[in-house]
């Protein structure tokens, strides 16, 4: 068995750089055309759908003379047919021009590129904080069930996970908002930052850190649960096998024997749903970013879809498209560091 033994610091990259470099780039290929791939079905989704920015500009506008209407489309592109769009826009993609809003006139990468700092701090944290609790909260109720004389604290741990697990996340948002900024008041329930406050320096950073505290609980808790789960089984399946049972019978204290033994071998399943969690949180953001008023790419994609605004939307999807493959990549790179036995060509069980 791989646990406790040591490895030279080049077989955590497989057996040589090269290797290495030819499973990055092999995924990297296979990342490309996943991209391009997931563009081409959201450009036809999105046209597929009801509606087009021409007629809700004109309904806003109170215009709905359909030579304006007609005129409008032409200046967006909307006349031409779709697989000329959809060259057109492929083009600009690969010069990094995503195009225009409609509704904004803004080029749209500037407007994710503003956006994206806030989704980012707001994922990370909610990541952070649900891989730290969920794992540890899971280790506590493993060793309590194997221990077999605290169970009432792994059925307690796991009866909040599901608790937690069943529970809506924008109900979960909305309780939280009412009870600790409405009754409470300990926190603020919308935005980034204090509006009108001009605070710069420390100030700003601890306003907009108490701004963080219920999105990123309330997006976090969610994903605990599946950490806790995950965890506790992972390490109960360990726990029992016979390299576990030798380094007991060798008097390996406990301590080390859950963190180094157990603890090493039943991180992979949990970095693994790590990787497609940080994809997940993409989405889960959307509802958190706009229950809580957070001025991130998931309330902008809210707002773009209300207003047909095909531009921007395409342009968030590849944004969040590519983060889901680059979160992806990272995994497999983790994984490799954690369990040296997988080669670098991407296969498991190769020594």
């Amino acid at each position: 068995c791989a646990a406790g033994r040591e490895y030279p610091p080049s077989s955590y990259i497989g057996a040589s750089p090269m290797k290495f470099l030819l499973f990055l780039a092999s995924r990297l290929s296979k990342a490309i055309f996943v991209i391009l791939g997931v563009v081409v079905v959201n450009f036809f989704l999105i046209r597929l759908a009801p509606g087009d920015p021409a007629a809700v500009l004109a309904g806003q506008a109170g215009a709905s003379d359909p030579t304006y209407v007609a005129r409008l489309r032409e200046s967006f592109g909307l006349d031409e047919p779709v697989l000329t769009q959809l060259f057109l826009y492929l083009k600009g993609v690969v010069q990094l021009d995503f195009g225009f809003s409609y509704r904004n006139h803004v080029p749209v990468l500037d407007l994710i590129l503003e956006r994206l700092p806030a989704t980012f701090l707001l994922m990370i944290c909610a990541f952070l904080f649900s891989i730290t609790l969920g794992v540890l909260l899971g280790v506590v109720a493993a060793k309590a069930r194997y221990s077999n004389k605290r169970r009432w604290l792994d059925s307690t741990v796991m009866t909040g996970a599901l608790i937690l697990y069943a529970t809506p996340l924008f109900w979960l948002s909305l309780m939280g908002i009412l009870l600790f900024s409405v009754l409470l008041g300990w926190l603020p329930a919308f935005g980034m930052e204090s509006v009108g406050s001009n605070l710069t320096g420390l100030a700003r950073a601890q306003d907009i850190a108490m701004h963080l505290i219920l999105p990123t609980v309330t997006l976090g808790c969610f994903f605990m649960a599946f950490y806790v789960r995950l965890t506790r089984a992972s390490m109960l399946e360990v726990i029992g096998m016979d390299f576990v049972k030798t380094a007991r019978a060798k008097g390996v204290p406990p301590g080390s024997i859950i963190r180094i033994h157990v603890l090493r071998n039943a991180l992979l399943p949990v970095i693994t749903f790590a990787g497609i969690q940080l994809g997940q949180m993409a989405g889960g953001a959307v509802l958190t970013e706009t229950v809580f008023a957070w001025p991130g790419i998931g309330r902008l994609m809210f707002d773009a879809l209300l207003q047909r605004d095909y531009q921007l939307l395409l342009g968030i999807f590849l944004v969040t498209s590519t983060m889901v493959v680059v979160f992806n990549l990272l995994t497999d790179i983790t994984y490799r560091l954690v369990d040296p036995r997988i080669s670098a060509g991407g296969e498991p069980g190769a020594a």
